[in-house]
C-alpha cells in the first residue's frame, strides 16, 4: 500500500502533509514515526493530516515525530491552506479550520492559481493558568521570576490550545539555547508537562530576535505560535507594537495582535519542498 504525501515548509516549520480526505489511513502514530525517520531533516515537525469537518471547511490533525498527536500549531495551519488550494481541495482563500486548539482562520494570497502567502488567525492567547499546565496560583501568567541552571530569567507562559513560555535575553544569536532550552523543558517546580520555550530579543518597537525550543525536540529553526507567544509578551510589557516583524533562523515572520478581536494574526509565505509517495504496507492495519 502506498500513499501520496507533500512535504512543505512555512518560515521554520518543515512538515509532511497528507490528503486524508482521499486516502485510508491507520495506525497513525506509527505512521508519523516511519515519516520522520524517513523523510525528515534538521528543524523538522511532524506529520499533518487533512480530514473532512462538520464544523470548518478542513481539519487538521498534528503528529509529533514521536507518535504523540499535538493540539495545533501556527505555521502548520498556514500550510494547510496553501495545500488544500494548489491541490483543488478547494477554490476558497477564506478557510476555517478545525483544531485541537479550536476553530482557526486563513486568508489565503493567490496569484497565477497557486498560494503566494498566507495569513492566519490563530485566535485569542490565553494566559489565565488554569487553562495552561503550570505550576501557579497567579491570575496571570505574565513576567513570573525564576532561576534556571545558574540565570534569572522572567518567563511569561501563553496557550493557544498549545502551550509555549517565552523569555527575554539581551542576545539571542549568543545564547545557550541547548542548555536552557532542556532544563526549561524539563523544569517540573514550573511546567509539570513540557513546555515549548521561546528565546526572544527586543530590538525595537517594531522587530524581534527569537529562538525557539521544541519540547522533546530540541532546537527548531523557526515556530509561528512561538513568534506569536514572543509578540504578545512584548506588548503586555510594553516593549512593543502589536505589529512587529519577528525574526528567526527559518526567515521572518509579520505577526499583529488584533486591537478590536484579541486575537493574532500572522503572515507570511509558504513552500512546498517535494512531492511523493511511500510504501507504508508494513504499519498499515
Amino acid at each position: 500500500m502506498k500513499i501520496c504525501f507533500t512535504k512543505m515548509q512555512a518560515y521554520g516549520n518543515d512538515y509532511v502533509y497528507i490528503d486524508a480526505i482521499h486516502q485510508q489511513l491507520g495506525n497513525l502514530p506509527a505512521l508519523a514515526r516511519f515519516l520522520s525517520d524517513r523523510h525528515f531533516g534538521v528543524g523538522s515537525d511532524g506529520m499533518i493530516l487533512i480530514c473532512p469537518s462538520e464544523t470548518a471547511d478542513f481539519r487538521m490533525r498534528v503528529f509529533n515525530p514521536d507518535g504523540s498527536e499535538a493540539e495545533m500549531c501556527g505555521n502548520a495551519s498556514r500550510s494547510v491552506g496553501k495545500f488544500v488550494y494548489d491541490h483543488h481541495l478547494t477554490t476558497k482563500t477564506d478557510l476555517t479550520l478545525e483544531t485541537l486548539g479550536g476553530i482557526k482562520q486563513l486568508h489565503l494570497f493567490v496569484e497565477n492559481g497557486i498560494v503566494i502567502n498566507i495569513r492566519a488567525d490563530i485566535g485569542v492567547p490565553v494566559m489565565e493558568p488554569a487553562r495552561i499546565p503550570v505550576n501557579t496560583c497567579l491570575a496571570e501568567f505574565v513576567n513570573q521570576p525564576v532561576r534556571v541552571l545558574d540565570r534569572d530569567f522572567h518567563v511569561t507562559a501563553l496557550s493557544w490550545g498549545n502551550p509555549h513560555m517565552v523569555t527575554f535575553v539581551e542576545n539571542v544569536s549568543d545564547f545557550d539555547v541547548d542548555a536552557f532550552g532542556y532544563a526549561f523543558e524539563h523544569l517540573t517546580s514550573l511546567f509539570p508537562q513540557k513546555t515549548n520555550v521561546t528565546f526572544a530579543e527586543f530590538v525595537d518597537r517594531s522587530h524581534l530576535k527569537m529562538r525557539e525550543w521544541e519540547r522533546g525536540t530540541g532546537e527548531t529553526i523557526g515556530c509561528g505560535t512561538g513568534c506569536c507567544t514572543a509578540v504578545v509578551a512584548a506588548v503586555r510589557l510594553g516593549m512593543c507594537s502589536r505589529r512587529v516583524t519577528v525574526s528567526q533562523i527559518g526567515g521572518p515572520l509579520d505577526v499583529e495582535w488584533d486591537e478590536k478581536s484579541g486575537h493574532v494574526l500572522m503572515t507570511g509565505p509558504s513552500h512546498t519542498v517535494f512531492e511523493s509517495e511511500i510504501d507504508v504496507s508494513h504499519i498499515m492495519p
